[in-house]
């Protein structure tokens, strides 16, 4: 995507020079001539970068000012500052100011244009930092080899590099935003913004303003504003996690911004026009929340372009040692500790369990642990340094450890009460699959089928993994 540069300068000639120089370098231009139609540009659309000339005749205010105001409002946005009449103490002061750099008339083209790169790469920098300080200790990798994980990583694969508004389900700490900044990642947008806003999180009154921004007066008297979401992810992506819980008014206009790509901020009359890809978000049935008149239709139907789902833990157990293993190494090494793996036991307990929690759930138990147990010195992690909730549910020897009505059996009670469990455990590990438990624990799949319906063991059945 094309950065936006506005070039403030009295100059007409001054101006149709540079737009000629940058639109030839690929870049998005827009002008002013004065202080009042600085302003207005700016808050219009933010720009990427500043051009400004010091001495603006027939100007209210100097370039000083504008930058001034320009560092206070929107210290993100990087000013290059240009004069004819330029000293040392002028440059000097335009720094102290905020200003990036000051170049002096004439100029050579080749270096404002190397200074504008270089003002531009710093700034997308500062972002990038800021935004991985922001998702420290966030998982951005879609793990897993099973069927449905491989299905996703296609899916995302063919709907990133469009712009398609897409709608993605599933269950909390499933992963959805993982899949968002995949898309993101993937596409032409990588580059530019990816901006999260949690609906479920937000107060419904301050909703409006985080969306489109609010216009107001700023300290200096100078018109102020602050800029909402939509127009931060201006050429970049937007993702609007749980969307259902969005206030009905507020559906309404995200479904004309959504139309038309263009909105006022709160409290203002300037139409501001951007360019954002969408996507959105929720763990409820939409079409319930439809049917009670808590998300609109036409909403659902422009968000939901290309729908995606993505499954709960317990639907993809074979990815749940894959995905243990990525967390005990990820944790390990940010403590400073010596990277450890799960015995064969701990991971059956792990897939056996349902996790209502999902991949979230399943990374906070490795924190867990190894908060637990900071000074185990053995090489894996063995069952019992499990969560108890986890080990209650594996119906193996811990079962059998606690009854002690087993003593009381005869051999074949007691081996058949055991061969219950056992299959129980092994078939609950791999989500129901019987040819996947059959061949782990080497039996036949028909003669597992024989045994599992002899011992009165009931699991639905799950197609095994192909392609």
């Amino acid at each position: 995507m094309s950065n936006d540069i506005l070039i403030v300068d009295d100059e007409s000639d001054i101006r149709t020079l540079l737009c000629g120089i940058l639109e030839d370098e690929g870049y998005f231009t827009r002008e002013a001539a004065n202080s009042e139609q600085a302003y207005a540009e700016i808050n219009a659309r933010l720009p990427s970068l500043v051009i400004l000339d010091i001495w603006l005749h027939g100007s209210e205010q100097d370039g000083v000012d504008i930058l001034k105001w320009v560092k206070t409002v929107y210290p993100s946005v990087p000013v290059i500052m240009i004069s004819g009449h330029g000293n040392i103490e002028t440059a000097v002061n335009s720094i102290k100011a905020g200003a990036y750099e000051f170049i002096e008339k004439p100029f050579q083209a080749d270096k404002l244009v190397l200074l504008i790169k270089r003002a531009l790469e710093a700034e997308g920098l500062r972002q990038e930092n800021l935004e991985l300080r922001k998702r420290a200790g966030f998982n951005e990798e879609l793990i897993g080899d099973s069927l449905s994980i491989s299905q996703l990583k296609a899916t995302i694969n063919k709907v990133a590099p469009g712009n398609s508004r897409i709608l993605i389900t599933g269950p909390p700490g499933a992963g959805k935003e993982i899949v968002a900044r995949a898309i993101h990642a993937n596409s032409g947008r990588i580059d530019a913004p990816f901006i999260v806003l949690n609906c479920a999180t937000m107060n419904p009154d301050r909703l409006e303003v985080e969306l489109f921004g609010i216009n107001h007066p700023s300290n200096n008297g100078q018109p102020g504003s602050v800029i909402g979401v939509f127009e931060r992810a201006h050429t970049g992506t937007l993702f609007l996690d749980e969307i259902s819980d969005m206030p009905i008014e507020t559906q309404g206009k995200i479904v004309r911004v959504l139309q038309e790509q263009k909105f006022t901020r709160v409290g203002g009359d300037v139409e501001i026009h951007v360019n954002v890809r969408v996507i959105s978000s929720t763990n409820k049935n939409l079409q319930e929340e439809i049917a009670e008149g808590r998300l609109r239709e036409d909403l659902f139907y422009r968000l939901s372009v290309v729908p995606m789902e993505v499954p709960a833990l317990k639907q993809r157990r074979e990815d749940i040692p894959t995905l243990a293993k990525y967390f005990l190494e990820k944790s390990t090494e940010s403590a400073g500790m010596q990277i450890k793996s799960l015995s064969d036991e701990a991971v059956a307990v792990l897939q056996a369990y349902d996790w209502p929690g999902n991949v979230r759930q399943l990374k906070n138990i490795i924190d867990w642990i190894l908060i637990m147990y900071p000074d185990n010195t053995e090489d894996r992690i063995r069952a019992d340094m499990l969560p108890p909730e986890l080990v209650t549910v594996t119906p193996i020897d811990a079962k059998l450890e606690k009854n002690m009505d087993v003593l009381g059996m005869s051999l074949r009670d007691a081996r058949e009460h055991f061969e219950r469990e056992y299959l129980f455990a092994q078939v609950n590990r791999f989500g129901g699959n019987i040819s996947q438990t059959a061949n782990f624990i080497g039996m036949e799949r028909s003669a597992l089928h024989r045994k599992l319906k002899t011992l009165r063991v009931y699991q639905e059945e799950r197609p095994a993994k192909t392609g």
